[in-house]
């Protein structure tokens, strides 16, 4: 969907511009309004990653050739002068829940109205799974002596 920027006549009425910087129309897509909302997203602490098991699956393939895709469980919906946008994210366990969905919230609203220009009308945050970590294995301990060795 196409936005076009309500600001144009604005500028247009400023002198200093010259006409090629007052004129045209601006188009922001979908993905890139889904790329700025990930990143805001993915910077709050307690989110794991984004997006659901399968699409967490190709972005680990992404990540091992060198690509990332930062839009990875962000669905955007670009309207004239709104947008809404939909996040599916895994948080860390011991994050409350509620919390992390009201922070990811505002982080979201204020990254795209202030990159993008377009007033968020809604961010709805679904956590779809908990991230336990795995546990710590201790260093500096002696190498565990495996089986076959010991019978021997």
């Amino acid at each position: 969907m196409e936005y076009q920027n309500p600001q144009t006549a604005a500028v247009r009425a400023d002198p200093a511009l010259t006409p090629a910087a007052a004129g045209g129309r601006t188009v922001i897509s979908e993905t890139a309004v889904a790329k700025v909302a990930g990143i805001a997203a993915r910077a709050v602490p307690g989110v794991y990653s984004l997006g659901t098991g399968s699409s967490r699956a190709l972005g680990a393939i992404r990540d091992a050739v060198g690509s990332s895709d930062h839009a990875a469980g962000v669905h955007a919906e670009v309207g004239e002068t709104q947008v809404a946008v939909d996040i599916t994210l895994v948080a860390v366990y011991g994050t409350p829940l509620h919390a992390l969905a009201n922070q990811v919230r505002a982080s979201v609203y204020s990254a795209v109205e202030k990159l993008v220009g377009l007033q968020v009308i809604e961010v709805n945050v679904e956590i779809n799974d908990v991230y336990i970590a795995p546990p710590v294995k201790p260093t500096g301990a002696p190498a565990a002596i495996s089986e076959r060795e010991a019978v021997l």
